[in-house]
Parts: structure tokens; C-alpha cells; sequence
């Protein structure tokens, strides 16, 4: 699964994601939650080699 509504850059040593709090991406698994943004799994950042972020942001 690829990231979804998520844009990740990485300046020197300082990691910056950006996310849409506006857009809904869909329900959760459970359906107790509807995810905003998620990475799909644990991605690498870029230009942080071996660095990695597994993110999910969601609400009730």
C-alpha cells in the first residue's frame, strides 16, 4: 500500500510531514475510526538513508 495523503521531505537532520486534516482517506479496518493519512507500512524518508516512518492518523 502506498502513502496516502501524506508528503514527507527531509532538510539536514530536521523531518517534515505534511498532512491534509480535511480529507478523510476512508474507514479504518474496524470500521471504529476514519483514517486521514497513512504511510502503508513502514516507508523510508527521503534523504535519510535507513531511516524509516510508519505512520497513521485517523479519528473517531
Amino acid at each position: 500500500m502506498a502513502a496516502k495523503n501524506m508528503q514527507m521531505t527531509c532538510d539536514g537532520k530536521v523531518l517534515q510531514i505534511t498532512i491534509d486534516l480535511t480529507k478523510e482517506i476512508g474507514p479504518s479496518a474496524s470500521g471504529k475510526t476514519t483514517l486521514l493519512a497513512s504511510s502503508g507500512g513502514n516507508i523510508e524518508v527521503p534523504n535519510a538513508e535507513g531511516v524509516k516512518v510508519g505512520l497513521n492518523v485517523y479519528k473517531k
